[in-house]
């Protein structure tokens, strides 16, 4: 497990970095086969991330479909939820249903984070029944710790670099601007300004599309 943190640390990427928590998991977790990373939106949307198989993404459409399942009582009301058999599973008779139909037998979903109205928990799977137990829970507890810590250093890195991207896209726009319209730095601001309140999009977007395009169809008009 150790080893394990020390791998996460050294991902600066999420996407990379939620391969990797999903492998281990497979790997580390007793009875596991199968697992992705389940994120909840609107409370009530569930989608899966970075999935080991087919089989995750079905049961998390599944999920969102029918509005109930173990992923949405880990992420709003208990830390872990297990099933142990989807045959019998009574619950979610819903979902249950659906999801022994999917090939899913077994289950366990671990709460790894809460942010206002987003949330996310990790899912692991087994096609057979009866493949989770107390030390799967423990493991996977132990598990989800690590991996709601390296999630949420990789998410502030992402925001980070989608800050400096941002930043240096809207200075790309603006020397633009100030080269075509001889204009100084806020003149040149002040009409990305413009085009984006009156188109209604944002301001990175209007300047993403005049660095992408080099049109300045929208800007063609006076700066007040």
């Amino acid at each position: 497990m150790s080893s394990l943190a020390r791998l996460l640390e050294t991902k600066d990427d999420t996407d990379t970095m939620l391969d990797e928590v999903v492998a281990a998991a497979v790997r580390l977790v007793p009875g596991t086969q199968d697992g992705s990373i389940s994120m909840v939106t609107g409370r009530s949307r569930v989608t899966s991330r970075h999935a080991s198989s087919v089989l995750p993404e079905v049961v998390d459409e599944i999920q969102s479909e029918t509005g109930q399942g173990p992923c949405l009582d880990a992420v709003f009301d208990q830390q872990t939820v297990r099933v142990d058999d989807m045959s019998t599973e009574q619950r979610w008779p819903r979902f249950a249903r659906r999801a022994h139909a999917a090939g899913a037998r077994s289950m366990l979903s671990l709460q790894l984070y809460v942010e206002g109205d987003n949330l996310g928990a990790l899912n692991l799977y087994s096609r057979e029944a009866d493949a989770f137990d107390d030390e799967s829970e423990e493991v996977g507890l132990l598990f989800a710790s690590h991996a709601a810590v390296a999630f949420s250093g990789a998410q502030k890195v992402d925001n980070l670099h989608r800050a400096v991207w941002t930043r240096d896209l809207i200075g790309q726009a603006k020397g633009m601007l100030m080269l075509r319209y001889d204009l100084d730095s806020q003149g040149a601001f002040r009409l990305l300004v413009q085009v984006s309140q009156h188109s209604g999009r944002k301001l990175h977007d209007v300047a993403e599309e005049l660095v992408t395009t080099r049109k300045f169809d929208a800007f063609e008009q006076p700066v007040e």
